[in-house]
């Protein structure tokens, strides 16, 4: 079965990303994570994501398509990138959720595909 492991990531987390002091500590975590992944053969697919700040909404309002530049309403968390994989059931892919080197506070929720995907 697939499952998303999603990487909720508040906006001290999206600075990490491109801070010096930070960076190195972090990314170094995220690729043993990924070559873990690989090498399990569990992996299927997966981003990082940029900041919201770079994101662009579609919404419908009053039956018409809206178009929306970020940034937003701030938010506690934001998605910062997902994991894709394939594993034989819940627990194993929370096993691997587990695995993923968190930051104090940030959330890593994991979230069963739809059948087909």
């Amino acid at each position: 079965m697939r499952y998303s492991i999603l990487i909720h990531e508040s906006p001290e987390d999206f600075e990490a990303r491109t801070d010096p002091a930070q960076q190195a500590a972090l990314w170094d975590g995220v690729g043993r994570y990924l070559r873990a992944l690989h090498e399990a053969g569990v992996f299927v697919g997966g981003a990082g994501l940029q900041p919201p700040a770079t994101a662009t909404r579609l919404l419908l309002r009053d039956g018409r398509r809206v178009i929306q530049d970020g940034p937003y309403p701030d938010t506690k968390e934001q998605l910062g990138g997902l994991f894709l994989i394939e594993v034989p059931n819940l627990d194993v892919a929370l096993e691997w959720a587990g695995r993923f080197p968190q930051r104090p506070g940030q959330v890593v929720e994991v979230r069963p595909t739809l059948p087909g995907d």
